[in-house]
């Protein structure tokens, strides 16, 4: 007998191999841009429209395109080009043009606030406080995502979550009787 039969299969909740994509869609890099950034071609050689001026995107300057229905809709390039043919009609592509100086993140934004005085004390705090609790339900009580859906569901389970960190906390410093 095959003793292969007998090991021990993957959990496939936990298999973070990565799994075998479908054709590769095709990426902005495959569409020819205008040096007057009005129009770009797909690769069927068919123009895409501008859709906006001025976009940010994630702090980045960018420039959208979208495919008209009359060229996209019948295009023998649809599975290649979409990553969900069944349900998009056209395609939209968004080329990024270099970070926006006018526009500060908000993570440049807390900086001079968390380097202050009362931000140095206050996340000193945080630390000893908050952040303990977050590990625990995290890491001991595996809460990473919520179970429920609607927001009544969701702050039950936390509610319940938070009540056995909270025992837990009072039988472990000698509450219990």
């Amino acid at each position: 007998m095959d003793q292969s039969v007998h090991q021990q299969k993957p959990d496939p909740l936990w298999n973070k191999s990565p799994t075998p994509s479908k054709a590769k869609t095709y990426k902005p890099a495959d569409f020819q841009l205008a040096a007057d950034l009005s129009h770009c071609l797909c690769p069927a050689g068919k123009r895409l429209y501008r859709t906006g001026k001025n976009c940010t995107l994630n702090g980045y300057a960018s420039v959208r395109f979208q495919g008209a229905l009359r060229d996209c809709e019948p295009c023998t390039q649809r599975p290649q080009c979409l990553k969900d043919p069944a349900k998009t009609r056209a395609r939209q592509v968004t080329f990024l043009q270099g970070k926006r100086d006018d526009t500060p993140s908000y993570t440049d934004l807390m900086k001079p606030k968390i380097d202050s005085d009362l931000g140095k004390r206050m996340i000193t705090q945080r630390f000893a406080t908050v952040e303990p609790v977050f590990g625990n339900l995290r890491g001991n009580k595996r809460l990473h995502r919520f179970t429920l859906r609607s927001k009544a569901k969701v702050d039950g389970q936390w509610k319940l979550f938070c009540l056995m960190h909270n025992l837990e906390k009072l039988a472990h410093h000698g509450y219990a009787a």
